[in-house]
């Protein structure tokens, strides 16, 4: 995550953070961009782009999320690679990397904040 934080005006709602199941995903149109929403464990929240970066396709959100060493990564439903979730880089394509964005709880309310 980055360490500026969006004006309040650049937070875009999404769901209600019961709306996503612990340790999945979901997808939400954030300002014309497909969002990966990640909610692993209880409360930590992550935000990808959506667009799985070798196809185009908007699939990421239904990723399996899991951990490689100290990453938290979400594994492309199509060709298995594993993103960051943190960073955005592919742990086996460098050059796939993804954008990450800012994300938060604010009274049961998830945010986004596009980087």
């Amino acid at each position: 995550m980055n360490a500026v934080l969006q004006p309040a005006e650049n937070w875009v709602p999404v769901c209600p953070i019961d709306a996503i199941v612990p340790n999945t995903g979901v997808c939400a149109l954030v300002k014309g961009r497909h969002v990966a929403v990640f909610r692993v464990g209880q409360n930590k929240l992550y935000a990808i782009d959506n667009l799985d970066p070798k196809t185009g396709a908007s699939v990421l959100s239904r990723g399996l999320i899991g951990s490689l060493g100290d990453r938290v990564v979400v594994a492309s439903p199509l060709y298995k690679h594993h993103f960051d979730l943190l960073t955005g880089e592919c742990l086996e394509t460098p050059e796939y990397k993804l954008h990450t964005h800012q994300v938060r709880n604010q009274n049961g309310q998830v945010l986004v904040a596009l980087n």
